[in-house]
């Protein structure tokens, strides 16, 4: 039998509940298809880091390098540990290091899911650049609390980086509806979205059966409103992805169902797969979490590991569940009793 082995990094606040859930979840359609999971947890996270004074130990990174895939909860306990800390010493640090610069999120309506928008049948895949761009760290601050004081933040935008995710971007188009758009803000940024309009142009015409578009962010925003049917395929930087797809999870009927993966597409080190929403201390350890996001990331990683029919199966569990108005109403329903329905459509789909 085949063995998957998985770093379960549950992190903070309502992580862990979501990642108990899903990991349940995931054990049950492992075994029902005929191969295994096995899970080695981590503790890293904010009550680590006021422990340690780290987010993780030194050797984190090559700890994680061994595991096929990372299956994280949530990071983060602002009250406690700033988010500037958290996320560059955890959450950052493992996409950077293992390459997982595509950062992939769905958004559709599951069955029963009652989202915002008078449009139900949009399916929109959102790529973001997960390694540089915006989010690359570089900058400094200068005369800090003086009134001169200066803040720089450097946007950093490599040939390279941009390249291989519009053209991740254009792989993904062609193999679902063949329509990719480009998020750009060129007509203001006039060096680094230039670039990428530029590079965009120039890879469209090796996809000749793809139509591509390339849209200001603003303008995208709100086509995501208006007319999210019309929308396949979006690829976007690193700060304009995260932003669209919180819009995205919104309205899909909000940060309960939004799944993503980090993905490492040439598969030399592991990829991570977490559900978009934060922490939520406050709610955390009160079994009201919902974990489909959480378990919708798990079939992504069951996808990217190969385990293609375990996937589908997992995500017709979850159509299954939600169409029976479980889990689609904030609060109405525990953790335990979704997961044990997800568990249970699974179990009645076998043979």
């Amino acid at each position: 039998m085949k063995i998957h082995k998985i770093a379960l990094i549950p992190g903070d606040g309502i992580g862990r509940d979501v990642t108990d859930a899903a990991w349940a979840v995931l054990q049950t359609v492992a075994k029902s298809s005929g191969f295994g999971l096995e899970g080695t947890e981590f503790p890293w996270s904010c009550a680590f880091y006021k422990e340690t004074g780290r987010m993780m130990p030194e050797d984190g990174i090559e700890t994680l390098r061994a595991f096929d895939a990372i299956l994280l909860g949530a990071v983060g306990w602002p009250a406690e540990v700033p988010d500037s800390v958290s996320l560059h010493g955890l959450l950052l640090p493992i996409r950077k290091a293992f390459v997982q610069y595509a950062n992939i999120r769905p958004h559709r309506l599951l069955p029963g899911v009652q989202g915002p928008l008078k449009a139900e049948g949009f399916d929109i895949l959102c790529i973001r650049e997960n390694t540089e761009g915006e989010y690359s760290g570089a900058g400094g601050r200068v005369h800090q609390g003086m009134d001169n004081e200066v803040a720089v933040e450097t946007s950093i935008f490599t040939r390279k980086g941009v390249e291989r995710i519009i053209r991740f971007g254009f792989e993904q188009a062609r193999a679902r509806r063949g329509k990719l758009a480009s998020v750009t803000k060129s007509n203001a940024q006039k060096y680094s979205m230039v670039f990428w309009d530029e590079i965009t142009k120039t890879l469209a015409a090796e996809y000749p059966d793809v139509e591509v578009t390339s849209y200001h962010v603003d303008a995208l925003a709100a086509r995501m409103v208006m007319a999210p049917e019309s929308l396949d395929v979006i690829v976007a930087s690193n700060l304009f992805g995260d932003i669209l797809t919180d819009l995205g999870a919104a309205i899909q009927g909000g940060l309960g169902f939004a799944a993503s993966a980090n993905i490492n597409p040439d598969r030399s080190a592991p990829s991570m797969f977490e559900p978009v929403h934060g922490s939520a201390p406050d709610i955390a350890g009160k079994g009201i979490a919902n974990p489909m996001a959480a378990i919708w990331s798990g079939a992504m990683m069951l996808e990217h590991l190969g385990e293609t029919d375990a996937a589908a199966r997992l995500m017709t569990a979850l159509s299954t569940v939600t169409a029976q108005g479980i889990g689609t109403v904030p609060g109405k329903d525990s953790t335990d009793a979704i997961t044990a329905a997800v568990i249970n459509a699974i179990s009645s789909s076998e043979g």
